[in-house]
């Protein structure tokens, strides 16, 4: 688990114990656990931080020792519980490009659905020429996410007070959506998450 599974877990069983048979409900609970999370310090950090250590030894541990049953699939790995303040991923220049041109997509052709758009961004990345442009922008966001990723390691870093707007949650849905129609692999499962983030900001 994560130092922030472990730091849910631990609320709620601390909860369990001074309101024993109350109904909780999940996204309230949630909620008010990223809230809380976000304001503690790497200090008070430190405690789940520790047990995040002590669980991924004993992961290694009995993962090195297990061998499953003839006939049994592997199991598909659980999604991890994502830390509220890790920094935003760096986008693509796809992102980028999406992020550009998918208004003027949408506003000739009011009556397409998102997969409709993906499709025409895919193709129109295709003829892009201005590549270069892009990739640069993506660069850069490539070395803001590593720069964000060393304070969070250390624990100074503080989350930008605007963050993305829901509409960018479609140029991931876009790249997504034009790779799949373009028979290439799709991202790993962090594209999604990258979805989920966008959808609830």
């Amino acid at each position: 688990m994560s130092a922030y599974a472990c730091f849910v877990q631990v609320i709620r069983e601390e909860h369990k114990k001074k309101h024993p048979g109350e109904h909780i409900v999940f996204s309230d609970f949630s909620k008010k656990c990223a809230e809380r999370w976000k304001v503690m310090t790497p200090k008070e950090k430190k405690r789940f931080d520790d047990m995040a250590a002590i669980d991924k030894e004993r992961y290694i541990r009995e993962m090195n020792d297990y061998i499953p049953p003839d006939g049994v699939k592997k199991a598909k790995k659980r999604k991890a519980v994502k830390d509220p303040m890790m920094p935003k991923r760096a986008w693509s220049a796809f992102f980028f490009f999406c992020n550009e041109f998918r208004a003027v997509v949408r506003e000739g052709h009011l009556e397409w659905k998102v997969a409709d758009v993906a499709k025409e961004l895919g193709r129109r990345w295709e003829d892009c020429s201005d590549k270069a442009k892009y990739e640069a922008l993506a660069h850069q966001d490539k070395l803001r996410y590593e720069e964000d990723m060393n304070k969070f390691r250390a624990g100074t870093y503080v989350p930008p007070k605007k963050e993305l707007k829901i509409e960018n949650a479609v140029a991931v849905v876009s790249e997504v959506a034009a790779k799949t129609e373009n028979g290439a692999e799709e991202e790993e499962e962090d594209d999604e998450a990258e979805v989920e983030e966008a959808d609830d900001e």
